[in-house]
């Protein structure tokens, strides 16, 4: 069934625009503004363009879901095959299944998002033109990420991302920003050169690097040992772009001092292309390989949850002078377990939470950076001490639909029944108690339940933050400072205002609300009617588990 009957090569050709015009109005945006369309100055000129171009590929990216054959989820669709470099047997490879359909609508929903919010909110930092570049440089890497067949061109497009993220890192973003970027691309870059060298081994030793070929051998012609030394090779370079613990370190640095939407990006987006590489790659190339490592992946992924959770406690406390999104980060540490426990359990039901909780965790998270960036302009800080504010008073009483949507969007990433966070870390969970044939089920039973106590951790981080920011600390009157004790005068800033709070700050602006209404409405659409997403997924995961038979 499809909702518009398309022609497969207008398909093929929306696949192949999807991909390719970001790169191309990269391009363009380092180019002068043709009259007409240069706006009051040139800097507005190229915002302008930079929402054009990311909602130009939004829209083909609807269209071309629209036409997409939702009675077939599981067959390649939109496929375009051409020869590369024939001595290599590299091809341009294309084509959208299930699983990749949602993270590509995904990836163009948040860049055109940061695009739009960025025309309004443009960081400080050099010319917006380079800036604009950067973005569309990035979006065009995710996106041909999720859209390749080829372990080749997949590589080339996992890297393709790294230098525009460091850029916008290490040019537009805060404190500690150059450190951040270089640990951020270190990181990576090792973990790719070892990637590469899995793929590699794939490709010679199987005589294809054709993914969908691959896919359907299931390993039959790759030997154990060899399908798990590139379990482990290309393990580690998606792990770090995960990331998984203990390879996580470089993301609290980087989206502490990232931009606003370089945080949305990294986390909504960036993060996915790791999770993807395990379901497209590992999971139906080296399935031997996989079973062989499938508990310490699963043993990783759980740490990882805990981890990330006490994290958060820890930054959540008071007096701890915790980061908001510093916190944020660490949080995804956690949910990316659940997603990295959801492809160890190696069964339909588990990997089908993995690409819900991919997901819910790229709309959730991302709207919670577009909120803590949000915050940050109108504080001037991101500390929570300080966010909490000395006379128990802040965003409900400051900016009420500022805090009445980061609680909302807290209590979605804590896994609120009926929002989008509930279902894939359910399901991932109900995927480890049953794991795959050959997996040990008392272990992974032990990582179910170690996976579970990480539920109540985020929670109650969670509700912290939104206690502590959205209402405030009451501070006993002998704990406060002298001048906090003297009653204020009419003049005085800290007088309170008609509503009972100190100081008014700037609610939800027109264009926040229009950039972070469309993650909320999908929270809620996607906690509603999970078959959405599941009807996509789970038929092209029956097939991915079973080595390409439906």
């Amino acid at each position: 069934m499809t909702v518009i009957d398309i022609s497969p090569s207008v398909m093929q050709f929306l696949l192949a625009f999807i991909v390719v015009a970001p790169l191309l109005g990269a391009v363009a945006a380092l180019l002068p503004a043709p009259p007409g369309l240069r706006g009051k100055n040139p800097d507005q000129a190229v915002l302008r363009h930079g929402v054009t171009v990311t909602g130009a590929v939004l829209i083909a990216a609807i269209v071309l879901a629209t036409g997409f054959d939702h009675d077939q989820p599981a067959t390649m669709q939109a496929t375009t095959d051409i020869s590369w470099i024939p001595a290599l047997g590299v091809r341009i490879h294309l084509g959208i299944d299930g699983i990749s359909l949602p993270l590509l609508l995904l990836t163009a929903l948040l860049t055109f998002l940061c695009a739009l919010y960025s025309y309004f909110k443009l960081p400080a930092g050099p010319s917006p033109k380079a800036f604009i570049a950067l973005v569309l440089v990035l979006e065009s890497g995710t996106l041909a990420t999720f859209a390749v067949l080829d372990l080749l061109l997949f590589f080339l497009a996992f890297e393709m991302v790294l230098i525009p993220m460091y850029f916008l890192i290490a040019r537009w973003g805060g404190d500690q920003r150059r450190a951040a970027a270089w640990k951020f691309i270190l990181y990576t870059l090792l973990g790719s050169v070892v990637m590469l060298l899995g793929l590699l081994l794939i490709g010679l030793k199987s005589g294809t690097f054709d993914m969908v070929a691959l896919a359907t051998d299931n390993g039959r012609g790759l030997t154990t040992s060899v399908q798990v030394i590139a379990v482990l090779a290309i393990g580690v370079g998606l792990a770090v772009k995960t990331p998984m613990w203990p390879l996580h370190s470089w993301l609290p640095d980087a989206h502490t001092a990232a931009p606003t939407v370089g945080s949305v990006l990294l986390a909504g987006v960036l993060l996915k292309m790791g999770t993807y590489g395990f379901v497209r790659i590992l999971l139906p190339v080296a399935p031997d390989g996989m079973r062989t490592f499938a508990p310490y992946l699963a043993a990783f992924a759980v740490v990882g949850i805990v981890y990330g959770s006490l994290a958060c406690l820890a930054l959540a406390r008071n007096g701890a002078k915790g980061d908001l999104k510093r916190l944020i980060a660490y949080s995804s540490v956690g949910h990316m377990g659940f997603v990295l426990l959801g492809i160890a359990t190696m069964t339909p039901t588990g990997v089908n939470g993995a690409l819900f909780a991919n997901i819910a965790h790229g709309l959730i998270t991302g709207l919670l950076f577009f909120l803590g960036g949000a915050i940050k302009d109108r504080y001037g800080t991101a500390d929570l001490d300080t966010l909490a504010g000395a006379t128990g008073a802040a965003l409900y009483g400051r900016a009420p639909r500022l805090g009445a949507l980061l609680a909302f969007a807290a209590v979605a990433s804590l896994g609120l029944p009926g929002l989008a966070g509930f279902w894939g870390e359910m399901l991932t969970l109900f995927g480890a108690y049953s794991p795959a044939e050959g997996l040990s089920r008392p272990a992974f039973r032990t990582f179910m339940a170690i996976g579970a106590f990480g539920t109540l951790l985020t929670a109650a981080y969670m509700l912290i933050v939104v206690r502590r920011v959205c209402m405030g600390e009451h501070t006993p009157h002998s704990q406060l400072s002298p001048d906090d004790r003297t009653p204020p005068t009419a003049d005085d800033p800290r007088r309170p205002t008609a509503a009972g709070s100190p100081s008014q700050l700037a609610d939800i602006q027109t264009y926040e609300a229009a950039a972070w209404t469309p993650l909320a409405a999908l929270t809620v659409l996607a906690g509603l009617w999970p078959a959405i997403l599941l009807g996509l997924t789970d038929p092209a995961v029956q097939k991915l588990l079973a080595g390409g038979k439906s």
